[in-house]
This record gives structure tokens, C-alpha cells and sequence, in this order.
């Protein structure tokens, strides 16, 4: 027999808004730098009190035709209406595994809807209810600047010994370049088995060197804390300076050639962050992203993909407490998940630091999304080219292969 229980009140994480905060929320738009701001047609007001009740119906709809996709980062309102949740790749994957749904509507950002279009079938169309939901990261990181980085590289007399290796949070020319160049992708989750792989494709492996594309702390961290090396090891190649800012000499020394690329979320924690919560809560176990810088990993309890954290978290003891360094949406959502079992949860930083291009995909988009294609108007698709799906997608795979 089972009994009613009272519903929980949301969990406060006590975060508070810096001057930034309508930007990392996805209010606001710079459109002589964004891409898709405006979309064709009118926007449903996000004050509308009929939104929930709009995109149920333009779901009910399509019927079998539609499958979405919501990412972690998600906000709540959007995430209600996700048939499946996961990080960027399960999503991609799970695309892959519905042939017979027409559209593909990715909650979520440009590169992870890139990477569902090249894993579905040609009939399948990928729409983003946004088109300004980007990824700074990803766009650290550009087709040129990278071709670029390869001359270097074949000038200084070492292309021969590099592996590219290229995380999930990349557009889909750079996996192609990376599967040009015999590369592979990799997630904050396999980053240690494609680092190995890569390591043993050259003719001796003490010669053979990486170049990690675009997160440099995902990298770094992989190789120090994973693989045993040093920071010595790892050299950062700036594409905005000569050479990427290196010498010849360091750049035929290095193991890792990690890209001068970050997460603007993750890279805003700090090791001040974890030393006050620390202070502030005894006993509380640190958990955080691979894409945090090295200090703040170094001092963390636990470090691990999105997935990993969720994990963790379920499988946590009643009473634990846990201060959590990854966006906040996600934070948010396992605080009130996990308190009714006794467990407190904390964001590791006390300021907003949301995704701000994750945000851009609220309930107004996802409504005028699925209305238009539910009236028969296919709107926003993101669809690669030819050329630059088959090195992706032979990027892709190999991951996929990788023991």
C-alpha cells in the first residue's frame, strides 16, 4: 500500500544574478553577432498561459512524426516535453535509433544538432527550435584557424606524429577535419579511452603527440589526472597568435597540443569556489566537470561527465551533501530530485552561470517549432553537408569503435 506525499517545495540554491544574468538566461541578443536571432513568423508571447497546453497538442499532432530531444542543460519547461534526456552524444545516438520519426527536434545547441544529422537517415530532417543557440566553445575553434594549425604543425616537422582528437562540443568541420587527419571524437566520458587509442596509432607511441580540440581543460585534465603526465607535457596552441603562440622546440616537446578553447559555464569555476563551500558546508563532497579548469579538478572529490554526476548523485547515501560544478539548470533539477531522499545539493558557485546559448531554446520557440510542423512547415533545419558527414561521421565511428 502506498500513501500520498506531500509535494516538495523547489530547493533554493541560494545563487545570486550578476550584472550578466538576463544574458546567461537567454533574454537578451546581439544580432549583429548571432545567427538565426530572428525567426520567420511571430513568436508566442512567453507570458501566453495556453504555452504548455499549444505545444501538447502540436505534439499529439505529429504523433510518431516528431521526437524530441532535450539535453541536461535544458531548462524545465522545455524538458517536460522531451521523449528522451541525456548529454550531447546519447541524444545523437538515440535520434539514430528512431528512424521512423520524421523530425528530430534537438532541445539543445547547434553542434549537438549537427551531430544528430549526421548519425540519422537522409529522410530525417533535425530542427532546432533556435538558431541562436550556438556553442562558444565550439566556436572557438573554426575550419581555417584549424588548417592553420596544421601548417604549423607540418612546418615544424611533426603533423606526421600528431593524432587529432576532437570533443563532442565541436562543429561538424571540425570532426570532419578530425577524420580527414585519422583522428577521433571523444565525450567527457570516453576522453581517457581516446587519448589511449590516439597514443597508440603512431609507429612508436613515446613520439606520438595529440591535438585536443577545443576544450583545453577536458584535455589537460585527461592527461594529467588519467593518463600520468605532467603539465609540462601539454602545451596550449593559441590560434590568434603566430605559430599559436609557440616555438618550435615546444611544440616538438609536447605530448598534448591542447586548442586555446573553453567552456564559458565551467570555466567560471574557481578554486576560491571550492574552498568556500567547503567552508560554508563541512563534510560536503565536491563533484565536477572534466571541463573545469585543472585546479579546480585537482581539488575536487569527484570528477566526471554529466552523466557521471547524475549517477553519483543516485547512488548517494541519505544525508550526503554535495556541491556540484556544472551548469545550473542541472543542478537545480537533481537538488529538487534528490531531496526527498535526504540528500542537499548545492551549486559549487554562489553567481547564475547558466549556459547562455543552451537558454536560448525556451517554451515560446519549442511552441512555434512544433506548431510549424505540425501545420506542415519544416522551419530551422540543420542539415551537412555531404563531404563534411562522411569525415564526420568516420570521425564518429571510430569512436564508436574505440575499445
Amino acid at each position: 500500500m502506498t500513501t500520498a506525499q506531500t509535494p516538495q517545495a523547489p530547493v533554493d540554491l541560494d545563487v545570486s544574478p550578476t550584472p550578466l544574468a538576463l544574458l546567461l538566461l537567454g533574454r537578451e541578443a546581439d544580432t549583429a553577432s548571432e545567427r538565426g536571432v530572428d525567426c520567420p513568423g511571430d513568436l508566442p508571447s512567453p507570458s501566453d498561459p495556453d504555452l504548455v497546453e499549444r505545444a501538447r497538442a502540436a505534439k499529439e499532432k505529429l504523433g510518431d512524426k516528431v521526437f524530441v530531444l532535450g539535453h541536461h542543460y535544458q531548462r524545465d519547461e522545455v524538458i517536460q516535453f522531451a521523449d528522451v534526456t541525456g548529454d550531447s552524444f546519447k541524444l545523437a545516438r538515440d535520434a539514430a535509433a528512431r528512424p521512423e520519426a520524421e523530425y528530430i527536434v534537438f532541445c539543445g545547441v547547434h553542434f549537438m544538432a549537427e551531430s544528430a544529422d549526421i548519425l540519422t537517415g537522409d529522410d530525417q530532417k533535425v530542427v532546432l527550435p533556435d538558431l541562436a543557440a550556438g556553442c562558444s566553445m565550439a566556436d572557438m575553434a573554426t575550419a581555417e584557424q584549424v588548417a592553420e594549425c596544421w601548417d604549423v604543425l607540418t612546418e615544424a616537422g611533426i603533423a606526421e606524429q600528431v593524432v587529432p582528437v576532437s570533443y563532442m562540443n565541436s562543429s561538424a568541420d571540425i570532426k570532419a577535419f578530425t577524420g580527414k587527419h585519422g583522428g577521433t571524437i571523444c565525450t567527457s566520458s570516453n576522453a581517457e579511452r581516446a587519448l589511449n587509442w590516439a597514443f597508440e596509432q603512431g609507429p612508436d607511441r613515446a613520439t606520438t603527440k595529440v591535438l585536443f580540440l577545443p576544450d583545453q581543460h577536458l584535455g589537460r585534465n585527461t592527461a594529467v589526472r588519467d593518463l600520468g603526465m605532467s603539465l609540462d607535457d601539454c602545451v596550449v596552441y593559441n590560434p590568434h597568435k603566430p605559430n599559436g603562440g609557440l616555438s618550435v622546440e615546444q611544440l616538438r616537446a609536447a605530448k598534448m597540443i591542447l586548442w586555446r578553447g573553453h567552456c564559458s559555464v565551467h570555466g567560471r569555476f574557481s578554486l576560491d569556489s571550492v574552498n568556500d563551500v567547503r567552508a560554508r558546508i563541512p563534510g560536503v563532497n565536491v563533484l565536477v566537470h572534466p571541463e573545469c579548469k585543472h585546479e579546480v579538478v585537482a581539488a575536487a572529490d569527484h570528477v566526471g561527465s554529466t552523466e557521471y554526476i547524475i549517477k553519483a548523485l543516485e547512488a548517494a547515501p541519505a544525508g550526503s551533501k554535495w556541491a556540484i560544478g556544472t551548469e545550473l539548470n542541472l543542478v537545480r533539477r537533481l537538488a529538487n530530485r534528490f531531496a526527498p531522499e535526504g540528500k542537499e545539493i548545492v551549486f559549487l558557485d554562489k553567481t547564475v552561470c547558466f549556459c547562455s546559448t543552451m537558454n536560448r531554446i525556451d517554451l515560446p520557440h519549442l511552441v512555434w517549432t512544433l506548431e510549424s510542423l505540425a501545420d506542415g512547415q519544416l522551419v530551422n533545419r540543420i542539415e551537412v553537408d555531404r563531404e563534411t558527414e562522411q569525415f564526420a561521421k568516420m570521425a564518429l565511428e571510430r569512436m564508436l569503435a574505440l575499445p
